[in-house]
């Protein structure tokens, strides 16, 4: 077994990795180890209501003695609304800083990439009022245009942190730009909050499973999954008036099984659809975290099962 080293300034401990690999056992051991609280690190898991679809498993912080592990940024927000990175970076810093006052380590646990790297990178992130005047001068640009002007800005202001689907659409490139000029009429007040940024110092463990292993777990998972009812979840959150538009917003099992409750699935197509859905965004996960390791961040790659302190 590999043990690990974590230094002794390190002020954050990561535990990342794709779906079904283990991420909430191992920072419950962690935690249990190093008297530390977890904060999740999951886009999905803030929404209340959203137990079985996003894998929420709070069994699992309590330990086989009895205690309890404490965990944050879990059921925060109304299933339905939409929670975004600005509010993740904002409530992250809340909670880093309860935290350490009180003398205990942070453990971020997760597999959103775009959170975790957003934190760890303090990446300046505000909410950006729509500029109308911006927008009327931009509306007759084509898509290309607007392409290389969001690259003219990202080129004078530093590469900033953006999903790849900025310029997928006129409208998605006319918001990344909006935000691009926001930052730099606001530069002194973005420099403020960066300083007052906390000076994060973080070890970065990443979980490893083999390919054949994660597909079996992800196939396992969701059958288990729909056997606890995951069915009558969604069910129950479009009978408490959340709109059909609004679950299937949030993808795989929500976006699936809301199609197939509301009819336009069949049960074997909609098992079907989901699970490849799910091994796909696994993929995607780990391409976004070996996209961090060259964007400059150290994640120190181990089997779950080889993780000891």
């Amino acid at each position: 077994m590999a043990r690990l080293s974590i230094p002794d300034d390190c002020n954050l401990v990561v535990v990342l990795g794709p779906t079904a690999s283990g991420k909430t056992h191992c920072a419950v051991q962690l935690a249990a180890q190093l008297d530390a609280e977890i904060v999740s690190a999951d886009s999905r898991q803030v929404y209340r209501g959203m137990d079985i679809g996003t894998g929420k498993d709070l069994s699992e912080y309590t330990l086989p003695d009895g205690r309890q592990i404490a965990c944050h940024l879990i059921d925060i927000c109304e299933a339905g609304t939409k929670y975004n990175v600005y509010e993740y970076q904002r409530d992250f810093v809340r909670v880093w800083h309860d935290i350490r006052s009180r003398g205990r380590q942070v453990i971020l646990c997760g597999g959103t990439g775009l959170y975790i790297e957003a934190v760890l990178k303090a990446y300046p992130l505000v909410a950006v009022p729509e500029n109308p005047v911006l927008r009327e001068r931009l509306a007759g640009c084509s898509l290309a245009e607007l392409t290389r002007l969001l690259a003219d800005y990202k080129h004078h202001h530093g590469d900033r942190l953006h999903n790849q689907t900025d310029v997928d659409t006129v409208k998605r490139a006319i918001r990344a730009i909006e935000i691009e000029d926001y930052y730099e009429q606001h530069e002194g007040e973005l420099q403020r909050e960066a300083e007052a940024y906390p000076r994060l110092r973080p070890f970065i463990i990443g979980l490893e499973v083999d390919r054949d292993v994660r597909r079996r777990r992800i196939s396992d998972r969701l059958h288990q999954r729909l056997a606890q009812g995951m069915v009558e979840e969604v069910r129950g959150l479009l009978d408490s008036g959340i709109a059909a538009e609004d679950l299937i917003y949030y993808g795989l099992e929500y976006k699936y099984l809301t199609l197939y409750v509301t009819g336009r699935l069949g049960y074997g197509q909609m098992v079907a659809q989901l699970e490849t859905a799910i091994h796909q965004f696994a993929k995607r996960q780990m391409t976004w975290f070996r996209g961090m390791e060259r964007r400059g961040l150290t994640i120190h790659w181990l089997r779950p099962e080889e993780i000891m302190l």
